[in-house]
């Protein structure tokens, strides 16, 4: 199967599973202003029933076991959504990376590097930055490769003056 066709089968299978679809509902509907609404009407009513109950324990905990059990199933539902967000943007990124001319391409993944990995890059981009400071032109050069090159060349004109 070809990228292409595996992209367009993607594409045709957006809807994903029961969970998927469930999941993605509750979140689209969890952050609308109807759910803020309804978690209002919630907390205003249990409010005013407090005189009825004479601000009872059994009052207290109604409240306090309905918030908990709401945010303890909010959480992992926002940290799943947040996962996909996540990996969309690092796609789209290695998209941008991948059809870059002249890009490096030891970029595409970088979500999937060790911290080690990470920190070798951040030392190589910030020598990237530093050399690009001695350069004084920020927008010539592209990768840690080509700053070394052209900081070199520059080094050897300056040299032969």
């Amino acid at each position: 199967m070809t990228t292409k066709e595996a992209l367009q089968e993607i594409g045709s299978q957006h809807q994903g599973s029961v969970f998927q679809r469930f999941a993605h509902a509750i979140t689209v509907w969890s952050g609308s202003s109807a759910a803020f609404m309804l978690a209002l009407g919630v907390v205003l009513g249990w409010a005013v029933t407090g005189p009825m109950f004479k601000y009872s324990e059994t009052w207290q905990l109604v409240i306090n076991t309905g918030t908990t059990i709401v945010t303890f199933l909010m959480v992992f539902l926002i940290q799943r959504a947040q996962n996909k967000d996540s990996l969309v943007l690092h796609l789209k990124l290695n998209e941008l990376i991948a059809a870059t001319k002249g890009a490096s391409n030891r970029l595409i993944n970088a979500q999937d590097f060790t911290e080690e990995e990470i920190d070798t890059l951040h030392r190589f981009y910030c020598l990237l930055a530093e050399k690009a400071r001695k350069d004084n032109d920020l927008g010539r050069t592209h990768s840690v490769e080509e700053a070394e090159e052209n900081h070199a060349e520059k080094m050897v004109k300056h040299r032969s003056r």
